[in-house]
């Protein structure tokens, strides 16, 4: 039996890790790192933290943290399978990126949104008809992912990022 909460308060110990600070030193340069674990509207749309760049920007992020190496980035296809509520790959995000770090092996993957989403429509049902479908029960619901290979998920992201389009002559 999956327990959401202890999962959850699993998250939470390690949203001070010091490896996020080094992570976001290194991706946004310069950014001021803003916390947002507390509950509310923003967590429900997938912001965990905030980044303020020099420049003003604001960038958005919803952080995963998996404690095993298996090779993989699991996606959560339905947080809850019987009423049909959609997981993180495939419902609106208000995020830019997924920070989607594996703890033991020392590695974050800064998971664009819009492409991986995009990807995740493109391939997603072959991905949970090819690769390691996981199911986490919980008290009452299932929540359903499939552990998509790096190489595979990255290609696809990348595919997203190119978008061809009819030619035309220019005179």
């Amino acid at each position: 039996m999956h327990d959401f909460a202890t999962s959850l308060a699993a998250s939470h110990a390690v949203s001070d890790a010091p490896f996020w600070a080094e992570i976001y030193a290194k991706a946004f340069p310069g950014g001021i790192m803003i916390d947002h674990r507390q509950d509310g509207e923003h967590q429900r749309a997938g912001v965990d933290r905030s980044i303020i760049l020099p420049n003003s920007k604001q960038v958005l992020v919803d952080e995963k943290a998996r404690f095993t190496d298996y090779g993989d980035i699991l996606l959560e296809y339905w947080s809850d399978e019987a009423r049909k509520i959609p997981g993180w790959v495939c419902k609106p995000l208000r995020c830019d990126f997924i920070a989607y770090a594996i703890v033991p092996r020392g590695w974050c993957y800064l998971l664009p949104v819009l492409a991986l989403q995009s990807a995740w429509r493109a391939h997603g049902d072959k991905w949970i008809e090819q690769h390691r479908r996981i199911e986490a029960n919980n008290k009452t619901y299932r929540t359903i992912s499939v552990g998509v290979p790096l190489a595979t998920l990255f290609a696809a992201i990348g595919q997203a990022l190119r978008i061809q389009f009819t030619a035309m002559e220019v005179a």
